[in-house]
């Protein structure tokens, strides 16, 4: 057991006793969320990326001990298993060495080294393998008709055919060539023949190579695309020189430059070159396509996630009334009234746009509107449309009730239209239709976005990067990390939130969430955390996990409204009690807490990290880590990709970042393209480094092509 935490310890970047200690909390049924930030004393130095990364090498390293009993098990059922293999099995550090050791005993389909091996050729075999007599003179011996072995050329070839195998099974050979295909193997990819036009998206790929270990993963990827769809051929090799080399120096008894000189040695460079072309070369290359997969995934997993982090850690306007506006021409524009928990007070539709053009009209309806309901803010959606009718509201210039000018916000509405087909929208919304439901999407993405985006698949959200191609397993486990962490982090109002908000919450399920939602109906909300233990289905651990990120506001215990967790209460009330006061006026007065010493209540379940951290939830209570919402505008001077021109300094919004350039919306219904080389002044290696999803940024056009619709962005210089 030690050994195997030292290895997750290892893989994961942390200490063993970290490691054991998150490993033992998540067995107890702790979540990720729970222990990252309640069990500070345990996992030392790590944060929530840390845990994440001991449960994942965990679990990659208790999949790889899985399988090694499973072969020791094969093994010794088909009597093989001699102390000497049991011991290779046993070291076997990596999954590519524990296969490697069971390759020549893995139960297989019939091969060529098998009927060479039926038809009597094992002996002749030896006779190459071991270099001392002429195997070619000896052949004649082994000549049987019978035997489908009718002259001296079939009983080598049949020979070189078990030599061959046995040089491709043998592990430390794989392991010499597995290191030289990681360090020299090339990709390369090409059209495949008659292909040319069908293949036309992957042109840049047509005569296309690299080193395997430095090529990016959306090279990776887009290649892979094209071979699995016939268009492109894709190989992954080193040169053939050193690979051959490496077979000779291990097996050849001569020099291989004298070695035709020979018979014996002649014809065991033969099965060796067999050996590679035939077996070694398309095994590894095989294994190496596979591992440039798994590295590109995991690559484009971590962009997709990162990029998520960013949307739903968006800053929120807030519990603000709204005047949502989903754009249309020939449909018209539908319109929503939002009240502040976000709940639709009206919906109609207007028609400001092409080709009706009820500029007077609609004007007039929003002003009534913005009146009747008291509206705070407009958000319009950025498709098409969407920069006309952002251009009508703010021509309006509408100000609040109390005589604030009302900003009007584009709102990305990317995975909208999946929101209002859901069964969550029918749900929320069964008597009115997708337009509706769109409409509403887009104003709580204004008021919320966290809480909005949560019931979107987060595929449809559009900042992944060849997210179709990864590893789907992956990819949902750990964007479901990203959500998870994201609610977590900024914790849910128990008595407003909604069943998919609540069911990201540690410690809950859609089944539990939806329990509290109906428990919270009948009961006319929670007053009390501890409340929610009166929910069917949610038990002590249930509560213990989920708890901390739970906040109700105004309800009988202040602390409900902040991330300090039930199970401390009785410590804060302590500190209270020393200091002389009630707990309300403790958060409420910072000469009180700052006159606490942590120190005195350091014990063996609390240390200073959770005494810190109970100390600034006393000081902010409740808090919202995100930023302060801040209004954007893009140029009044560019609506659609007929205006940009070269040189233009423009304001816009980046909206996906790749591993190769930032995508930036500059308000004209097209993104453009910052290159990875255009990103600063100096060498970027990864794009976010310097920019990220939803950053507000002032770009230099560098081209426009109208046709293909592609505008190249620069930050150098501006």
């Amino acid at each position: 057991m030690t050994d195997i935490i030292d290895r997750i310890a290892s893989e994961a970047g942390c200490k063993p006793a970290e490691a054991r200690n998150v490993l033992e909390l998540l067995d107890e049924g702790s979540t990720v969320p729970f222990i990252s930030r309640y069990r500070k004393e345990k996992i030392g130095s790590l944060d929530e990326v840390g845990v994440i990364a001991v449960r994942d090498a965990a679990e990659r390293v208790r999949e790889l001990e899985k399988r090694r009993e499973v072969i020791l098990a094969s093994l010794a059922e088909r009597g093989v298993l001699t102390d000497e293999l049991k011991t290779a099995v046993t070291r076997a550090g990596t999954a590519a060495e524990l296969e490697d050791v069971y390759l020549p005993y893995r139960p297989k389909r019939r091969t060529r080294a098998d009927i060479a091996r039926e038809r009597g050729l094992e002996p002749l075999a030896e006779l190459i393998f071991d270099q001392k007599a002429d195997p070619v003179a000896a052949a004649a011996s082994f000549i049987d008709p019978e035997k489908d072995v009718p002259d001296v050329d079939a009983a080598l070839a049949g020979a070189r055919d078990i030599v061959a195998e046995r040089v491709s099974e043998h592990a430390e050979t794989r392991a010499a060539l597995r290191n030289l295909f990681e360090r020299n193997a090339v990709v390369r990819s090409a059209v495949s023949r008659g292909k040319r036009d069908a293949a036309d998206t992957y042109r840049d790929y047509f005569e296309w190579s690299e080193p395997a270990h430095r090529a990016p993963s959306h090279r990776i990827l887009a290649v892979l695309r094209g071979a699995s769809e016939g268009l492109l051929t894709l190989h992954v090799l080193p040169p053939e020189e050193p690979a051959l080399e490496i077979l000779f120096r291990r097996f050849l008894k001569t020099d291989s430059r004298t070695a035709g000189e020979r018979p014996a040695a002649a014809q065991m460079k033969e099965a060796l070159t067999d050996a590679y072309r035939r077996l070694l070369g398309p095994s590894l290359e095989t294994e190496m396509k596979t591992n440039l997969k798994q590295r590109a995934d995991v690559e484009a997993i971590r962009v997709f996630a990162d990029n998520l982090r960013e949307l739903l850690l968006a800053p929120p306007l807030g519990g603000k009334a709204i005047l949502a506006l989903d754009p249309g021409l020939r449909t018209g524009c539908k319109l929503v009234c939002l009240d502040h928990h976000g709940a639709l007070l009206h919906n109609e539709t207007v028609y400001p746009l092409a080709p009706k053009n009820d500029i007077t009209g609609a004007g007039s309806r929003i002003r009534d509107l913005v009146a009747k309901h008291r509206i705070e803010a407009i958000a319009v959606g950025n498709g098409t449309g969407g920069r006309e009718a952002l251009g009508f509201c703010e021509a309006l210039a509408l100000n609040s009730t109390d005589g604030e000018a009302i900003p009007v916000i584009s709102v990305n509405e990317s995975g909208a239209s999946v929101y209002s087909a859901s069964e969550t929208a029918r749900r929320e919304f069964p008597d009115h239709d997708l337009t509706v439901r769109g409409a509403v999407s887009i104003g709580r993405r204004l008021q919320d976005p966290l809480s909005e985006l949560v019931k979107i698949d987060p595929k449809a959200i559009g900042v992944g990067q060849y997210q179709h191609d990864v590893d789907q397993k992956a990819l949902k486990k750990s964007l479901d990390d990203t959500v998870s962490g994201c609610v977590n982090m900024v914790g849910v109002e128990l008595n407003t939130a909604g069943p998919e908000l609540l069911s990201y919450v540690a410690g809950l399920s859609a089944k539990t969430a939806a329990a509290v939602v109906a428990q919270r109906s009948a009961a006319g909300g929670f007053r009390e955390r501890k409340e929610i233990l009166k929910v069917a289905g949610l038990g002590p651990k249930a509560f213990e996990q989920a708890a901390g990120f739970l906040r109700i506001r105004g309800g009988k215990n202040p602390l409900d409204a902040s991330a300090v967790h039930p199970e401390r209460y009785a410590l804060v009330e302590r500190m209270a009690a020393d200091a002389g006061c009630a707990v309300a006026e403790l958060m409420s007065d910072p000469a009180r807490r700052d006159a606490i010493d942590p120190e005195k209540y350091v014990d063996g379940d609390v240390g200073l990290p959770t005494l810190r951290d109970i100390l600034d939830e006393l000081a902010r209570p409740g808090r919202d880590p995100r930023s302060e919402f801040e209004v954007f505008r893009f140029a009044d001077e560019v609506q659609e990709i007929g205006d940009v021109k070269e040189g233009m300094r423009l304001p816009g919004i980046v909206t996906n970042v790749t591993a190769f350039g930032a995508f930036v919306d500059i308000g004209v219904h097209q993104d453009g393209l910052i290159h990875v080389s255009e990103l600063a002044d100096r060498f970027v290696r990864d794009p976010r480094e310097i920019v990220k999803p939803g950053q507000r940024v002032t770009v230099r056009v560098l081209s426009v092509e109208i046709t293909r619709r592609r505008i190249g962005l620069s930050l150098k210089g501006v």
